[in-house]
């Protein structure tokens, strides 16, 4: 089994690697469509803004790639902004246009004029459950409260409430923290930083990939 980082200048590819690597399973960095497209699961990683994202992607000509992967039915994880590039449009830096891949778009995320509740939110924050159930998900056996690296400053709004696999709250505003339509994952916050707990998400995405 092989499973593809997307390679397009942008991300926390190092520590991504590691994390996968760390559990016996052959991982590696691509741009290469071909091998995207045989992999058994695919991790799109990324750090910054969305529009730079995106301009990445379609400058390496990885939109479409990414689309077609996704459409095969095999399993697929956006991490942070990985995350976020998933839906329709954000409003960072003006709108863009993102994957399309869920309905929904990105918002800055809403925060009191406080000291301690500042932007970006960089801290070891909660996971909560949404009425999804997280048998059978990156999050199955994973207990509700558990904490989780973040860094960012935006935040996807789903249109769907049934795409939210977990929610987390900062400045009292729950935002969506990891979302899920059928063979799409997405993580807000890092797993790949968020210790044992964290990397025990990572076993749970190479575990579908297995099936």
């Amino acid at each position: 089994m092989k499973i593809a980082i997307v390679d397009y200048g942008i991300g926390n590819v190092r520590s991504i690697l590691s994390a996968f690597e760390n559990q016996g399973v052959d991982i590696f960095l691509t741009s290469d469509k071909k091998e995207i497209l045989k992999s058994d699961g695919l991790v799109l990683p990324g750090v910054g803004a969305f529009s730079h994202g995106m301009k990445s992607l379609e400058g390496c000509g990885l939109v479409d790639v990414i689309k077609e992967y996704v459409a095969s039915d095999k399993p697929f994880i956006g991490i942070c902004l990985g995350m976020q590039m998933l839906f329709e449009r954000s409003e960072e830096f003006g709108e863009t246009i993102g994957l399309g891949l869920i309905p929904g778009k990105v918002i800055k995320l809403p925060t009191k004029d406080d000291q301690n509740e500042k932007l970006p939110h960089v801290s070891w924050n909660e996971l909560n459950s949404k009425s999804t159930q997280w048998a059978d998900t990156i999050l199955e056996g994973i207990e509700e409260g558990s904490d989780m690296y973040f860094v960012h400053s935006f935040v996807a709004q789903p249109k769907d409430s049934n795409n939210i696999l977990s929610t987390t709250e900062y400045s009292n505003y729950n935002f969506c923290s990891s979302v899920k339509k059928n063979n799409i994952y997405g993580c807000q916050f890092h797993p790949e930083k968020s210790g044992k707990t964290g990397l025990k998400i990572i076993k749970n995405f190479i575990r579908i990939c297995q099936k």
